[in-house]
């Protein structure tokens, strides 16, 4: 399938659920800006932004908001609740990504406290330990092709967060498979609504858990958070969950991921880095630069007119932030290295992959120190790991929302 073609007026861009070809994606839409319109898989258009600037510009505009009640395709019958992408909205303003203002930052204070730079810190030593027990239930496996995804780029998150929020280790398996739904752009109209009910009636199941035996962990305290009289909603918990569990192990999962896929594909960068001349935290900021683990983030919604580059957002317009393409804007990352390629020694731009302004992501510093853990410790101990298929070979996910790999076929020890 070819890369995403503009038909209809020239300015708009069809994105391919099946993301058969990501970069000339990528590429097509950074073109087409600041801002284009884009055809959402499943019917639909909204507005992209696609530059770096402009990015910014509107990621801090008060008058692009999260709540869906902006949004007019969605209140006047044009999306139907059976839209695939209606997962990663909030259907109502109970949690992180679905407020803004003083209900966004009462959330956020309450939330965010698991995620200071104190609290991280504390974490590592544990994420030591969980990324060596990792890589040492594959070493009897290191002579035979497996999937480092699902073995230990999964695994790995997925056991922080899930530690973190007393999630038990023996339901891994089944959130892995529900976010799989979760964000695929091709779910069906009924299976994405038994999917969606699904993962609510988990997380009622596990507040009602913890309700009943309280635990060392971040839900029990979410349960009992109480500042100067302030607490959270079982809404409102239940939304918090939703989104740092969801969030908490899928962005590391694509940062691992896609850290391992941009080092073998380009082994005189990675020679540099094991020669200690490029540290790692520079390859986790470039990997996050030059293939970041979302692609596009949805939506904002205009409460007015906003223009911006050339083009207005009208009143109760959607606006998609394309974290792809804004990794590609020559303007913040200069000609040379081009933006298309992997160059842990750029000296040039900093990326916003994480977010910008209020709705940053609060899970950053975990994700982080995460893949800044993982990744040399996971070629210290395998220095030979390649890839066991060709590198074309490697096929994404079905989302134009998050930037993640089928799988990942290595062999540890050749």
């Amino acid at each position: 399938m070819p890369c995403p073609v503009s038909h209809g007026t020239p300015a708009t861009v069809v994105l391919d659920p099946y993301v058969t070809d990501l970069r000339a994606e990528r590429e097509t839409l950074y073109a087409a800006g600041p801002l284009t319109r884009v055809e959402l898989p499943g019917g639909g258009t909204a507005w992209a932004v696609t530059h770096h600037a402009e990015a910014r510009a509107l990621l801090t505009d008060p008058r692009l908001v999260k709540d869906i009640a902006h949004w007019a395709d969605y209140q006047e019958g044009r999306i139907p609740a059976t839209w695939p992408l209606l997962s990663t909205i909030p259907p109502t303003p109970t949690n992180l990504l679905g407020t803004d203002g003083d209900e966004h930052r009462r959330l956020r204070l309450l939330t965010a406290k698991a995620f200071s730079a104190r609290r991280v810190e504390r974490l590592r030593p544990r994420v030591e330990e969980i990324t060596a027990g990792l890589l040492d239930v594959l070493e009897p496996r290191a002579g035979e092709p497996l999937d480092l995804k699902n073995e230990f780029a999964f695994k790995l998150p997925m056991n922080v967060i899930g530690e973190l929020y007393g999630v038990p280790d023996a339901e891994h398996g089944l959130l892995r498979d529900l976010y799989v739904k979760f964000f695929s752009s091709v779910t069906g109209p009924e299976e994405f609504l038994e999917t969606y009910a699904t993962l609510e009636k988990y997380y009622d199941d596990l507040l009602a858990a913890k309700r009943a035996a309280p635990g060392d962990d971040l839900t029990t305290e979410l349960l009992a958070v109480d500042d100067n009289g302030d607490s959270l909603s079982d809404l409102e918990v239940r939304g918090t969950l939703q989104v740092v569990v969801a969030a908490g192990h899928e962005t590391t999962v694509n940062l691992l991921c896609n850290a391992v896929r941009a080092l073998l594909a380009h082994p005189d960068r990675f020679a540099s880095v094991r020669k200690g001349e490029v540290d790692w935290d520079a390859v986790v900021e470039e990997v996050l630069r030059f293939d970041p683990p979302t692609s596009n983030f949805l939506f904002r919604f205009a409460t007015e007119d906003v223009e911006v580059g050339g083009a207005t957002v009208g009143k109760g317009e959607a606006l998609m932030v394309s974290y792809g393409a804004i990794s590609r804007d020559r303007a913040e990352h200069g000609e040379e290295p081009h933006p298309d390629t992997f160059d842990p020694a750029r000296t040039r731009g900093r990326h916003i992959s994480f977010g910008y302004g209020p709705h940053v992501c609060p899970g950053a510093p975990l994700a982080r120190m995460e893949a800044r853990i993982a990744l040399p410790m996971l070629f210290e101990r395998f220095p030979d790991l390649r890839l066991a298929v060709p590198d074309r070979e490697l096929g994404n996910h079905p989302s134009v929302v998050v930037n993640s790999l089928r799988e990942l076929p290595v062999l540890l020890r050749p």
